[in-house]
């Protein structure tokens, strides 16, 4: 069952090379199934010829919006399998569910997407206002005053975080944790042993997106009180820092996700 793998090579992300992980993890996942390797705005045209599509490092979508929404619309009107699926509601949806957990009481950093409506946030001597379609920080101001179109943007109370961690999942099963010790430098990742409540918090945002088969990356600040607070909900195309972790958690990687794609596929 071939795998149309959809991959940006060339996207220069900060602090990172996506194309390293995904030399690597293509030339492991090839040891199992057939793949071949396309850049995401060549996916609608190239996806009939496969039985499936993964879709990993390929760029905040915002950069190719169109052809992405064009590739979402003929995937779901043929009926083609995408990895992860197409039904995500954490960011494949956009930052809507930032808002909605909110709503709902969970441990997220408080959003609004109406300036006017700022008292109901906690008080902050300042606000991170972003584009509510943004991604990858783009557009992202730290300000005191903030400003924006009501539906527009999202305004959340600048947190003095003790460090960021990133919680990774296959499915619904946890696979390794990173952080970073130092919150001016947060692409300086180490392996992160997570406790049982740092667990049970990661894993109630997985259960919350409902999603059957993928990968996840839940993303997390320490607050000052202590507790971990939701930054980022990552199910559409997550970097995973695979190059470093140790050889071992990276083999068990490999090997959840295989597994986890013959199920999709089956």
């Amino acid at each position: 069952m071939p795998l149309l793998y959809v991959t940006d090579l060339a996207y220069p992300a900060r602090g990172r090379r996506y194309c390293d992980e995904d030399i690597f993890l293509t030339s492991r996942l090839r040891e199992h199934l057939p793949l071949a390797l396309c850049h995401p705005r060549d996916a609608v045209a190239l996806m009939p010829g496969f039985d499936a599509v993964v879709v990993r490092n390929s760029g905040p979508v915002l950069h190719y919006q169109e052809a992405y929404d064009a590739f979402r619309a003929a995937a779901l009107a043929a009926g083609t399998r995408v990895y992860n699926p197409l039904c995500g509601r954490g960011d494949m949806a956009g930052k809507q569910y930032l808002l909605d957990l909110t709503a709902a009481g969970y441990p997220v950093i408080p959003t609004i997407d109406d300036p006017a409506r700022l008292a109901e946030l906690p008080r902050a001597a300042e606000y991170a206002v972003k584009p509510k379609q943004g991604a990858d920080s783009i557009g992202l101001v730290f300000t005191a005053d903030p400003q924006g179109p009501a539906g527009e943007v999202l305004v959340q109370p600048r947190v003095d975080f003790a460090y960021e961690v990133s919680f990774d999942f296959v499915d619904d099963a946890f696979q390794y944790a990173l952080y970073a010790p130092d919150p001016a430098r947060r692409w300086e990742l180490v392996p992160y042993e997570p406790t049982a409540a740092d667990l049970d918090f990661a894993r109630a945002f997985i259960a919350w997106n409902t999603l059957d088969h993928g990968i996840q990356r839940v993303d997390a600040c320490r607050a000052p009180s202590g507790e971990l607070l939701l930054v980022e909900l990552e199910d559409l195309n997550p970097y995973l820092s695979l190059d470093l972790l140790p050889p071992a958690v990276q083999d068990a990687f490999v090997t959840a996700l295989t597994a986890s794609l013959r199920s999709f596929l089956h």
